[in-house]
């Protein structure tokens, strides 16, 4: 088990920022009952929080160094598609797997081998494929959630309506989620070679950076 008193913030500030990071109800632009107020303004507010929202994204970076990892007790390094689909999906858009492992279906495993990734300097997200499931040996949830510094919920939702459009109501069985450790972003998707590269394509590729970004700011 991961002794949680011992694990030390590896990452210092990032460059410097005006603004602190928002919190996700002030990303997606809700407000604490102005609605009235902007229908008459003069559009200074509106000009204002497009500012802001660039600035978030200056500070994306481009290009992140990714751990990949497998959950599973029957695939190996040399018979992973699902692990090859996430590097080459990854490394295509100009991102770089600066590790990968394959491990076996165990609750202290799979939290092990997280917790040292996240901590790595080199490591900015992990993605896992593998053990999401329901079976009794879909254990990365559960070894993975209590990392979690911050979780995001809006990956799982947002992966299970993509999903649907491919798997109809099985989606049900799927409890992929992402969460923030130690200012690295973790995505845990399912173990299907279609559901990684759904996952990989469609959010991670397009949000790792900013909630990489905005995860690793002080």
């Amino acid at each position: 088990m991961v002794d949680f008193q011992s694990r030390d913030t590896r990452r210092s500030p990032s460059e410097d920022d005006e603004d602190e990071a928002d919190d996700e109800a002030e990303a997606v632009g809700t407000d604490d009952g102005g609605g009235h107020d902007e229908d008459h303004d003069d559009g200074h507010s509106h000009d204002h929080d497009h500012d802001h929202d660039h600035d978030h994204h200056e500070h994306d970076p481009e290009s992140l160094g990714v751990a990949v990892v497998t959950v599973s007790s029957s695939r190996t390094r040399e018979n992973d598609p699902a692990g090859d689909t996430i590097e080459s999906t990854l490394t295509g858009a100009g991102h770089e797997v600066v590790v990968r492992d394959v491990i076996r279906d165990d609750y202290d495993g799979v939290q092990n081998t997280i917790d040292a990734f996240v901590g790595r300097s080199d490591v900015d997200a992990v993605v896992t494929s593998g053990g999401t499931g329901v079976t009794p040996d879909d254990v990365t949830i559960e070894a993975v959630r209590p990392l979690f510094d911050k979780e995001l919920p809006g990956f799982g939702e947002l992966f299970r309506l993509l999903s649907h459009e491919e798997i109809g109501t099985k989606v049900v069985g799927t409890r992929a989620t992402a969460g923030v450790v130690d200012g690295a972003v973790v995505f845990c998707l399912p173990g299907s070679e279609n559901a990684t590269r759904l996952g990989t394509e469609e959010i991670v590729l397009e949000q790792a950076p900013h909630l990489a970004g905005l995860a690793q700011r002080d």
